[in-house]
């Protein structure tokens, strides 16, 4: 027992000894175990004007072509669209790409440059630009998101009637009337303090190629009725969604005020849909009772058969 014991310890004396001359081996720094990638100091900072401008780009890119944010300037469109001075007005999403493809139709909601003889509408006011560069370039782009109003006479209103149509008002109802049928208008809102009536107009037919506006706001609106119509080619884009406040989040409603109901009060498609499930459900019906007619006949109905050959049952006559 005592002899093993220097043995040990020589043993655990030449462990340590190898363990020192592997240490003393390794190089620090390639032989430490990995710890993931370095990080570059200040790396974010040189990547941030980059960033930016890439932002930039995007939000210059998305506003011009897609879509673009823009504040409501007035009471015109109460109470589908809020706007006053002093208030929080809205900020709505307004849509560049579908009048790319497709017309403005009656009931859309739709924000347009106002053509010049809109321009003295006092509604929108317009600001001078300022003469410092920093202070107008700061402008621009916060109008490209909707918390600045840009530099130009744009307005929100609701297509009334397109070109070739006849607009007037009033019938005996007080409702403006196309083409002299009269208007559905569920969104009208007659102000405080204004006439709880429209203002009747002579009968206007417009161009091709315009359109007919008003606000829904009605008597507290100069729209197409003292400016006259606006072009289609002066359409921006249609209002889709309120962005702003967030308490009056939610879609810009498009009512057709044109869309006739029938007779009954169910919608105008309903007699030719009808009439065409009609005729769908009689063609089996129909096929049916051909094909009745050309199965051969059974004992029973040849003896009931008062044609030639029929009338008789096993031989005899009935």
């Amino acid at each position: 027992m005592a002899e093993d014991e220097p043995g040990e310890e020589h043993g655990l004396a030449g462990d340590a000894d190898d363990v020192a001359d592997v240490a003393d081996e390794i190089d620090p720094d390639d032989g430490a175990p990995p710890r993931g990638p370095k990080k570059r100091k200040g790396s974010f900072w040189r990547e941030l004007p980059l960033l930016i401008v890439v932002a930039l780009v995007l939000t210059f890119v998305i506003q011009t072509f897609v879509a673009r944010i823009y504040v409501i300037p007035s009471a015109s469109m109460e109470q589908t669209l809020h706007g006053c001075s002093g208030c929080t007005n809205d900020r709505v999403a307004v849509d560049k790409v579908t009048y790319r493809v497709t017309d403005p139709a009656p009931g859309d909601v739709v924000v347009f440059r106002g053509p010049p003889a809109w321009r003295a509408n006092e509604e929108v006011a317009t600001d001078q630009p300022s003469g410092n560069a920093l202070v107008r370039g700061a402008t621009d782009a916060l109008s490209l998101v909707g918390l600045a109003s840009p530099n130009e006479k744009d307005f929100v209103k609701r297509v009334i009637a397109v070109g070739g149509q006849a607009v007037a008002c009033c019938d005996p109802q007080n409702r403006v009337t196309v083409d002299g049928r009269p208007l559905a208008e569920s969104y009208l809102y007659f102000q405080s303090g204004t006439p709880p009536a429209q203002e009747p107009f002579a009968p206007v037919v417009v161009p091709q190629g315009q359109l007919w506006v008003m606000g829904d706001n009605r008597n507290n609106s100069a729209d197409a009725r003292f400016h006259g119509p606006i072009g289609v080619t002066d359409v921006i884009g249609k209002a889709r969604v309120v962005v702003l406040p967030v308490p009056r989040w939610g879609t810009v409603p498009s009512v057709d005020p044109q869309a006739q109901p029938s007779a009954l009060g169910a919608p105008g498609w309903t007699a030719p849909a009808l009439g065409g499930t009609a005729l769908l459900l009689a063609v089996p019906v129909v096929g049916l009772r051909r094909r009745r007619r050309l199965r051969p006949l059974s004992e029973h109905e040849r003896c009931r058969d008062p044609g030639p050959g029929g009338g008789r049952c096993g031989g005899r006559g009935t």
